[in-house]
């Protein structure tokens, strides 16, 4: 069939993915797991869900989100693991230092994913085969981090198949997927396999008769456009397909907020209150790092009778410090139910932090500014919590910093 409008362009894109990245970082600080099945949790107890696990635990059946004690059924010898993001910040930056020397132009998706841009790098980077250099991160990570550990590298023209191709052949694989082999790659692929492609797009894209991953790449844009995705999502997707990019780009930072889900059921309100606390304050240092101030807060929970609430608050000025936070959230979960399991806080509606007005309680914003700083300087050069309110003590073994997987901007 002719190859109608792909991306004949050499590859320069590469995309690298660690393999069960926390199970491995496990495996190769821990010498006795290697080759055993492992499960990663945030929180080990039997009711717990699984965030990653090994391929040994994968070939047992044990899929992530499962709960470790239905996990264990099916693989008796499954061992369970809190997560420790010390090791994965880590594994992250060595890895991120070894793809910065190949390209000014990377970018980590994930704590376990990276793309290097090569069309803009060295004439000498230029002049090697793409492939070779691949193999060669493949081989530094096990000379620089450790021997297990290892990496699925996919090249394309674009970001979106070179996703596709690392995820081809796991574990470490490497493979190249360009307009030659495209039709072949696809053909050997269900839709649920593209990445993006989950239960519901697949129904929508059912509708129009579109069954396969080839169906998906010759159907025209019209279609994609006005019937499938019924947006301009739809010529995006037709480009994707054929290895034109259409992924190179950034998302402003709209919220940030911090979930936990309650150690025990009967816990007072007060012993609530101090978690909650706990929450605002780690919110409060995430705006704060990325210099922004938010004019919003909202604050969940879900109930064992009730199941979800919700309120929020709109502040008529902005504000970042942990306190100003605090306050709105407490004052907001005061109509919470009672037999809450899970609590959340959120500041939305962020900006730049450059307001030279009064702050949202009359303060001198300036001096408000000092303070603040002060105590994130001391806590960034000594430990996340060394200075934090005392309305928060003894909550530092409930409520733990844990590494999320879709960002990187506080690693």
């Amino acid at each position: 069939m002719l190859r109608t409008n792909y991306n004949a362009s050499p590859p320069q894109i590469m995309h690298i993915d660690l393999n069960s990245c926390f199970a491995t970082v496990e495996q190769q600080a821990r010498p006795m797991l290697r080759g055993r099945p492992v499960a990663i949790m945030n929180r080990r107890t039997e009711h717990t869900m699984i965030v990653t696990c090994s391929y040994e635990a994968k070939a047992m059946g044990v899929k992530l989100g499962m709960r470790f004690r239905d996990a264990k059924k099916l693989c008796p010898e499954l061992i369970g693991l809190e997560s420790d993001p010390a090791k994965y910040r880590f594994v992250y930056h060595k890895l991120m230092d070894i793809m910065n020397d190949y390209s000014a132009h990377v970018r980590m998706k994930s704590i376990d994913e990276g793309v290097i841009d090569f069309s803009e790098t060295t004439k000498v980077l230029q002049g090697r085969d793409i492939v070779d250099i691949g193999h060669e991160i493949k081989r530094r990570l096990k000379e620089e981090v450790g021997c297990a550990m290892r990496c699925n590298v996919g090249i394309s023209t674009n970001r979106f198949l070179a996703k596709t191709a690392a995820g081809l052949h796991k574990p470490d694989g490497l493979d190249v997927l360009t307009s030659h082999n495209l039709r072949e790659t696809f053909a050997g692929m269900e839709l649920t396999d593209i990445t993006g492609i989950a239960g519901r797009m697949e129904r929508r894209l059912n509708a129009v008769g579109i069954y396969t991953p080839l169906q998906f790449l010759d159907a025209d844009p019209v279609t994609l456009r006005k019937m499938v995705f019924k947006s301009i999502c739809g010529d995006e997707w037709h480009q994707r397909l054929r290895g034109w990019e259409v992924d190179k780009r950034d998302f402003p930072m709209r919220t940030a907020g911090r979930q936990y889900v309650l150690e025990k059921f009967n816990l007072t309100h007060a012993e609530v209150l101090q978690r909650l606390h706990h929450l605002a304050e780690s919110v409060g240092y995430k705006i704060r790092s990325q210099g922004k101030q938010a004019r919003g807060v909202a604050v969940y929970a879900r109930s064992r009778s009730t199941g979800y609430w919700h309120a929020r608050h709109m502040a008529s000025m902005p504000f970042f410090s942990n306190q100003a936070i605090y306050a709105q959230a407490a004052q907001l979960f005061a109509n919470a139910p009672s037999d809450v399991k899970e609590i959340g806080v959120t500041c939305y509606e962020l900006s730049d932090n450059t307001d030279p007005q009064l702050s949202l309680f009359g303060d001198e914003l300036a001096r408000e500014r000092h303070i603040t700083s002060a105590l994130d300087e001391i806590n960034s050069r000594y430990g996340s919590r060394t200075i934090h309110s005392a309305n928060t003590l003894g909550t530092d073994m409930y409520v733990k910093q844990k590494i999320p997987f879709g960002s990187t901007r506080y690693l």
